[in-house]
């Protein structure tokens, strides 16, 4: 096999892909029940070359364009071409990212990116912190070093006892919370039942009288963690994060930050008063594919409070040479050993677009969603709810909107997604791809502007 011909043949189906983004149609062209894809195992070996072309062949209609400039479906990013890059030397090199002794450059230049991640997102510069697959399990991460905490402070060792016998914790999370935060809860042994809803405004961030009076009824001493949220996945809005960390602190409790991508609003000078607090927390978790662009998949979470997380994850084995004393070992921070160096595509991404970069990403993906904001009325639709890069909008009947929306996915300009919020059908805009401008902003408009009348 010629490892240089395939690659090549790789990179120029890649590039391809590239090109053609901001004028494919957005969505998938074909549902599962469509596709041709070769789904017998044959008895023999096929030369690699063709299974190459055929797989990319066959799976081409199924592919939404996520990357496109004009993908609102989800909070997703448009892969970087410094991270895909360097993302394809993390394949290639093939290095388990776990222990810094077999890679200590992988080890190193994760190291650094984390650093610099902490430092662009106003976290603490002693905080700790770990790449893992997504926000999912940097919940994960940040709440088991919770749990470590307000336990080790009741008196109970979780990582040895376990949950039985220990005490009790309350959880508090907003009534708008992600899904992801209660499948946290559920993996660490918390269960949802439990969770104790604080009442949110007008667009889904948490009230702070409501939270200071939901803990005011909590025994004294009672372990507590208080999850928040920056960038509500429907409206964008943010909970108060200078009241709930006062109030969080003042009771004792631990605050957790579930920041998938309102994080970021702290790289930009205009935004970042909309999450001014959120440094205050004790922990923190939110996306690296999603406002930073990083190809799938990369979380980041991020710990106050060192010794917790470490108790939290690390572990050991005889046949795991570690020396106390030596570098930082990626294993002890993360809920994973065996895992690919995510780390080399963060890096490579932040050092292409710099400090000022990352801002101006920010920026222009705001304004890029106030702008369909200010425009979509005009062509018929109610905006509902709008902060960051999220656009929640709907027409005069929930028949209306699901119409619409499912005459836009079809018509493939654009490709947002449907919701329920607060009982009621939308279209959720979400502005994500580094590739987005004012253009696709209007070209999308008018799209919808047309489905609007159908």
């Amino acid at each position: 096999m010629d490892h240089r011909t395939l690659l090549h043949d790789v990179a120029d189906r890649a590039a391809d892909w590239f090109d053609e983004l901001p004028h494919r149609p957005v969505g998938p062209q074909r549902t599962s029940a469509d596709l041709e894809i070769a789904d017998r195992l044959g008895d023999g070996p096929t030369p690699v070359d063709q299974v190459i072309a055929d797989l990319a062949g066959e799976a081409a209609p199924g592919l939404a364009a996520m990357g496109s400039p004009r993908f609102f479906g989800f909070v997703i990013g448009a892969a970087h071409p410094a991270g895909v890059a360097a993302d394809w030397l993390a394949t290639t090199w093939d290095q388990n990212a776990g222990l810094a002794g077999p890679t200590p450059s992988v080890s190193l230049i994760e190291e650094i990116a984390g650093r610099w991640l902490a430092d662009l997102l106003g976290i603490p510069p002693t905080a700790s912190f770990a790449l893992v697959t997504g926000c999912q399990m940097a919940h994960v991460t940040g709440l088991a070093a919770a749990r470590n905490r307000v336990l080790a402070d009741a008196g109970h060792d979780v990582e040895r006892l376990g949950l039985i016998g220990a005490p009790r914790i309350r959880v508090l999370a907003g009534a708008e919370r992600h899904v992801t935060v209660d499948r946290a809860l559920r993996l660490l042994g918390f269960g949802t039942d439990g969770v104790e809803l604080v009442d949110v405004d007008a667009h889904g961030a948490m009230r702070a009288d409501a939270l200071e009076a939901a803990l005011a009824t909590g025994e004294p001493g009672t372990p507590t963690i208080v999850i928040a949220q920056v960038g509500n996945v429907n409206t964008g809005a943010s909970d108060p994060m200078r009241e709930v960390c006062a109030a969080g602190k003042a009771a004792g409790a631990w605050v957790h930050v579930d920041g998938a991508f309102g994080l970021w609003a702290a790289a930009s000078r205009s935004r970042r008063g909309t999450i001014a607090g959120a440094e205050n927390a004790d922990s923190w978790a939110t996306d690296g594919h999603k406002w930073l662009q990083v190809p799938y998949d990369c979380g980041i979470a991020f710990v106050r409070d060192r010794e917790a997380h470490r108790a939290a994850m690390a572990f050991t084995a005889a046949y795991l040479v570690q020396d106390a004393a030596g570098p930082r070992e990626p294993m002890d921070w993360t809920p994973e050993f065996s895992r690919r160096a995510r780390g080399l595509a963060v890096y490579a991404i932040l050092r292409s677009l710099g400090r000022a970069g990352v801002g101006e990403l920010v920026d222009r993906l705001c304004a890029c969603a106030d702008r369909f904001a200010d425009r979509l009325p005009a062509a018929g639709y109610e905006v509902l709810s709008h902060g960051l890069n999220q656009v929640l909008v709907a027409l005069g009947s929930d028949e209306a909107t699901d119409a619409a929306l499912a005459a836009i996915q079809a018509d493939g300009t654009c490709w947002p997604s449907g919701t329920t919020w607060r009982g009621r059908r939308c279209i959720r805009i979400s502005v994500c791809s580094h590739l987005t401008t004012f253009d696709d902003v209007d070209r999308s408009i008018d799209a919808m502007a047309a489905c609007a009348g159908r």
